[in-house]
C-alpha cells in the first residue's frame, strides 16, 4: 500500500519525471531504500566482495576507545541513514554516558523496528527515531538534557553518493541544523584499485544487481509506474577519470515506460543512472569539508581501504 504523504508523493514524482527526462536518465539514489531496499542492502554489506563493512568493524574495534573519547560524555548522537544500526552499537556499548541516539533514516518502517529493538537493548538510552529524508532540511528532536554536544555519525561511505558539489550542500546542511559545536564521525571510502572496487559492486549472488531493480520496483508501487525489470540489466564500473563508481540500468531492447501521465521511450542499450560513489584521497576529503570542519583525526582500516574522520566545527 502507498503510505506516502501527498506532498511527499508529489515530491517524489517530481524527482523521478525530472530525472527521467534527462539526457542522461538518472534516478535519486534514496529511492532505492524501501523495506525491501534496505533488506538488500544490509544482505550486501555480508557480501565477500562488499570490502566497505569488514573494514570499518576493524577500524571501530580496533580504535574504540579512542573514538569514544574524542565523541565524550553527555552526547546526542545523530546518525544518518541509520539502517539496521549494526555498526552503531560499537558506539552504544562504549559511550556508558550516552544520554540520547537519535536514528534518522527515509524508510520508516525498517527505522521503527530497528529503535523498538534498540530499546530493548539499551533502556538507559532514550532512542527518538527521526523519519527524514537527510538530504534536506529535516528538524532534530529538542533535547531534555542542558549542555548536550551533538555528534553526527554517517557511517559506510554515503558521503560518497553525493557529487563534490553535493557534497558540500550536504555539510553545509549538517552544519546548519546542529549546534555550533557539534562535531561529526564520518566514514569516507579511499581512492584503491579498479579491480577491488568494480568486485565491491557486481558481487557474484547478484544482492546488488537486485538491489539496484529494487529501485524500479519501489517506484512502480509508490508512483504507479511499469517497469518490468526483467527488460533492464544491471551495469557497475570505475569511472576513473570521475573518481567514482557508477551503477546504471541498462534498457536491454527499445521499450516505453508510464508514469502517471508521462510516457517515457527507452532506446535499447540506453542506461539509468541510478548511484555514484565516489572514492576519495584522505586530502581531498579534508579539502572538501574544508569551510565547515576541520579533520581531528582519522582512522584506516590495516590495508587502507577505509577510513573514519572525525570532524570538528571552525
Amino acid at each position: 500500500m502507498n503510505n506516502l504523504s501527498a506532498v511527499d508523493q508529489s515530491s517524489m514524482l517530481n524527482e523521478v519525471v525530472s530525472g527521467l527526462s534527462r539526457e542522461q536518465k538518472q534516478l535519486p539514489s534514496k529511492y532505492f531504500y524501501d523495506q525491501h531496499g534496505s533488506d538488500l542492502f544490509e544482505q550486501i554489506t555480508y557480501l565477500d566482495e562488499y570490502y566497505l563493512t569488514d573494514c570499518e568493524k576493524e577500524i571501530l574495534k580496533e580504535n574504540i576507545k579512542e573514538i569514544a573519547d574524542y565523541i565524550g560524555s553527555n552526547v546526542m548522537l545523530i546518525e544518518l541513514g541509520s539502517g539496521n544500526s549494526y555498526k552503531t552499537r560499537f558506539l552504544l556499548e562504549e559511550l556508558s554516558e550516552l544520554s540520547t541516539y537519535i536514528p534518522v533514516d527515509i524508510s520508516e518502517e525498517y527505522l521503527l523496528k530497528t529503535a523498538n529493538q534498540l530499546r530493548i537493548e539499551y533502556p538507559r538510552i532514550s532512542i527518538i527515531p527521526v523519519f527524514a529524508d537527510y538530504t534536506s532540511q529535516f528538524d532534530l528532536p529538542v533535547s531534555d538534557s542542558s549542555n548536550q554536544k551533538q555528534v553526527v555519525f554517517f557511517p559506510g561511505s554515503t558521503i560518497g553518493n553525493f557529487s563534490p558539489e553535493e557534497a558540500k550542500a550536504f555539510i553545509d546542511n549538517i552544519a546548519t541544523i546542529t549546534t555550533n559545536d557539534a562535531e561529526m564521525l564520518v566514514g569516507v571510502d579511499l581512492k584503491k584499485d579498479k579491480a577491488i572496487l568494480e568486485a565491491a559492486y557486481n558481487d557474484r549472488e547478484g544482492v546488488t544487481e537486485a538491489f539496484n531493480k529494487n529501485m524500479l520496483k519501489h517506484i512502480n508501487r509508490k508512483l504507479g509506474a511499469n517497469f518490468d525489470t526483467k527488460k533492464f540489466s544491471h551495469n557497475a564500473f570505475y569511472n576513473e577519470d570521475a573518481g567514482r563508481v557508477e551503477m546504471h540500468l541498462v534498457s536491454t531492447e527499445e521499450q516505453t515506460v508510464s508514469i502517471g501521465d508521462t510516457i517515457f521511450q527507452f532506446d535499447e542499450g540506453e542506461s539509468i543512472h541510478t548511484e555514484n560513489s565516489y572514492k576519495y584521497s584522505l586530502n581531498d576529503f579534508e579539502e572538501l569539508v574544508s569551510k565547515w570542519y576541520s579533520v581531528e583525526k582519522v582512522w584506516t582500516d590495516k590495508q587502507g581501504y577505509f577510513s573514519l574522520q572525525y570532524l570538528k566545527k571552525k
